[in-house]
């Protein structure tokens, strides 16, 4: 395979796609919570924002199946190993259409006990149990696209995975109007558009892969699957590390009240939107580090570093400033609740920091992540997840809801030193295969 030399314009090329489609994600849950908030009340925001947290916890935790897919997809080709490549996404689309079928066939067990955390009032519990009834029908759909979408990013197809994306949201968007504003089927509702356009999307994808779904000789080969079972393993344990403190903020804001809860789910939307946009520099850095990974270039490895990294600080600065002078208008203009709007507009602030100080943390996990360098991010994630739960404890007794944000930005800072104390020993494993070994087992 030839080598394309990267340049803030290729970077720029395959990073825009991404944006655009990671903000098509985003704009999922920014519509459900929109439509939320202009055909219901907070009980309803707040039943959206337990439920999405949940899915979340239990979506992203099998991450690891994009995650690792980009990552092994992208040293295959450094290699120009194709065969192997394809094998790759194959072995992902297995994984992801039997986790999905796991969890849809045990989803009667979860709804038990899922929404327990939260300490939510049972008005809400029930209207969010509602969701995850109708949700759950999209679960092996979903987790079978993680495959797809990591093979994309990995090949740079950065453009399929925008039309992907779009043809998702878009029949989510229409859906969630029909069902919530037309038949009123309140959160339920949101949940059902959301697992149709699941379905939708992944009939899409295989479309779009298609060619590349010829079965390869190697799709069993015992060293490929260790492999990918020591990347699985241990970004997982990282993901789920991750989403606990994630659900731990949601926690928080819910043990101050359904206020305070409805409005930080409103600032989370917002946070949502910024990280998916700044991803679409991660997800470039995980192709390219991947790349020069597998191809054993410490130069390589350090132009996509640096390219990237420069351009992700330029547009989280850039998001940040335009939440602190738009901010106000959009939380007027879609919440309606008085309470979860007064609780939104105070700490804007807040959140309108996240984009910038975030930055480091979001590149840190796409350098680690195309390396495939999962027992760094298992150490980083664990230690900055009980760090940012004891800073936690102890600010939100004393400050409220300022503490619960406080804590919060203070996690993002933590990722970005936990991540940053093993980036030595990247560097070193890329040019020493026998440093590889020990860094990746």
């Amino acid at each position: 395979m030839a080598e394309i030399t990267l340049s803030r314009l290729r970077v720029m090329t395959l990073a825009v796609p991404v944006m655009l489609a990671q903000v098509a994600i985003a704009a999922t849950g920014v519509v459900d919570t929109a439509v939320m908030g202009l055909y219901g009340d907070k009980s309803d925001l707040a039943a959206v924002a337990i439920a999405s947290v949940a899915f979340s916890f239990i979506y992203w935790g099998f991450g690891f199946l994009r995650m690792s897919t980009t990552g092994l997809v992208a040293q295959a080709l450094g290699r120009d190993d194709q065969p192997e490549a394809r094998a790759t996404l194959q072995r992902g689309l297995l994984l992801g259409a039997a986790f999905g079928l796991t969890i849809f066939l045990l989803s009667p067990v979860l709804r038990l006990g899922v929404f327990a955390p939260f300490g939510a009032e049972p008005d809400v519990v029930a209207l969010a149990d509602g969701y995850f009834a109708a949700r759950v029908w999209g679960a092996p759909a979903l987790l079978t696209q993680y495959a797809i979408t990591g093979w994309l990013l990995g090949t740079g197809r950065t453009g399929a995975l925008l039309a992907m994306q779009v043809v998702m949201n878009g029949v989510n968007i229409v859906l969630d109007i029909w069902f919530v504003a037309g038949l009123g089927w309140g959160p339920a509702g949101i949940g059902a558009g959301t697992a149709i356009a699941e379905w939708v999307a992944l009939i899409f994808g295989l479309l779009l892969i298609w060619r590349s779904l010829k079965r390869e000789k190697g799709l069993l080969d015992r060293p490929a699957l260790m492999a990918l079972f020591n990347a699985n393993r241990d970004i997982l344990i990282r993901t789920l590390a991750l989403l606990f403190a994630f659900a731990w903020f949601v926690r928080s804001g819910a043990q101050l009240g359904t206020a305070q809860l409805a409005g930080n789910e409103v600032l989370l939307q917002f946070i949502t939107v910024a990280a998916f946009v700044l991803d679409g520099f991660a997800f470039v850095a995980e192709k390219e580090v991947g790349e020069a990974y597998g191809a054993r270039s410490v130069s390589r490895l350090r132009r996509a570093m640096r390219l990237t990294t420069e351009l992700a600080f330029l547009f989280g600065l850039l998001i940040s400033v335009a939440y602190l002078l738009a901010g106000t208008a959009l939380i007027e203009r879609f919440v309606s609740d008085v309470e979860a709007r007064e609780a939104a507009l105070a700490y804007l602030p807040y959140c309108a920091a996240v984009p910038f100080i975030g930055v480091a943390a979001f590149q840190l996990d796409g350098f680690f992540l195309g390396a495939t360098q999962g027992k760094a991010m298992r150490n980083a994630a664990i230690f900055v997840t009980l760090s940012y739960v004891a800073l936690d404890l102890i600010l939100r007794p004393a400050f409220g809801n300022a503490g619960v944000w406080t804590a919060f930005l203070g996690m993002y800072v933590l990722r970005a030193a936990a991540l940053g104390y093993y980036l030595p020993s990247l560097m070193r494993a890329t040019a020493n295969p026998l440093q590889r070994l020990q860094t990746q087992n």
